[in-house]
């Protein structure tokens, strides 16, 4: 999934003052990985980062038939923090902790790479009996420079930790940071936002504040701003802007922000604020030296 083509960037109108509040509004591209595709918003040529968040996929929806779906080898990180989050169908992960979770919607996954760490991404041989579905996002929070070296670890957080409450007839659930009142129990290294909320057509829902945020159109349509906001966009708001959205349709969408963290390198799996580290991390994957997967030791993406 690491190899897709950047995004393509769109300007607001400069002719339509309540554009000003806009950035960019980012179309994604779009691989077809054999009936399952991932559409890919970040990073980009103009728009590398929102906030912490450098990397930012929707996979699938895919539908399966019985005896085929993902099955990602073994492969590494380093420098970052992943997060997986599913709308329908499951992901077995194995790590090189030892971890062996399989992922539900409603649930999150964070996978703390720092130093480095291996995992795979497959499905149980009871999914995968049958004819099924996955459709997800996949995140990368890049990690602060005082934690870029920080000890691998993975953490789970079923859906029933991660806070949910309405907003004015909007469900929303705060996965990490907090908003609206509410803190997530995931774990963070700097200032993260990462929301999701399900709009009806004419509903409307005021952000939260964040230095930097984006909102991501799972499925629907949003107008904001003067603004037409489409299925699978992610649109960056200008700092300091107060961000209405609201649905021209049944919406989903996925709020993502924070604090910016400064230039980080990234190439193929690997996230560094210095390209020697990721040189290295290079090198180190080639010769063996990253730990195995436990469970999945044989097969591996080569570099």
């Amino acid at each position: 999934m690491s190899n897709l083509m950047n995004s393509v960037e769109q300007s607001c109108d400069s002719a339509d003052a309540p554009c000003s509040a806009i950035e960019v509004i980012l179309s994604p591209r779009v691989a077809d990985l054999g009936g399952f595709s991932v559409r890919r918003l970040l990073p980009t040529a103009k728009r590398k980062m929102v906030g912490p968040w450098i990397f930012f996929d929707e996979m699938g929806p895919a539908a399966f038939p019985a005896g085929e779906g993902i099955n990602v080898l073994p492969h590494p990180h380093i420098g970052i923090a992943t997060v997986t989050y599913l709308f329908e169908g499951e992901i077995l992960h194995r790590d090189s902790v030892g971890s062996y979770q399989p992922i539900q919607p409603g649930d999150i996954n964070l996978m703390v790479a720092g130093s480095g760490i291996a995992h795979s991404e497959r499905e149980r041989p009871e999914i995968t009996a049958k004819d099924h579905r996955l459709h997800g996002l996949q995140l990368w929070l890049a990690l602060p420079e005082s934690h870029e070296e920080t000890d691998p670890a993975f953490h789970h957080y079923p859906g029933d930790q991660i806070p949910a409450i309405d907003i004015d007839g909007v469900p929303v659930r705060v996965m990490i940071g907090s908003a609206y009142g509410v803190s997530s129990l995931v774990r963070q290294f700097s200032d993260t936002l990462y929301l999701e909320a399900t709009l009806k057509a004419g509903q409307t829902l005021e952000l939260p504040e964040a230095t930097e945020r984006a909102v991501y159109v799972a499925s629907g349509a949003l107008r904001a701003h003067g603004s037409e906001l489409p299925a699978h966009s992610m649109t960056v708001f200008s700092r300091g802007s107060g961000v209405e959205v609201t649905a021209t349709e049944e919406t989903r969408i996925a709020v993502i922000g924070g604090e910016p963290l400064g230039k980080r390198f990234i190439e193929w799996n690997f996230v560094s604020s210095t390209r020697a580290r990721i040189e290295k991390a290079k090198e180190d994957w080639r010769a063996g030296r990253f730990a195995k997967v436990v469970g999945d030791e044989e097969a591996f993406i080569p570099y």
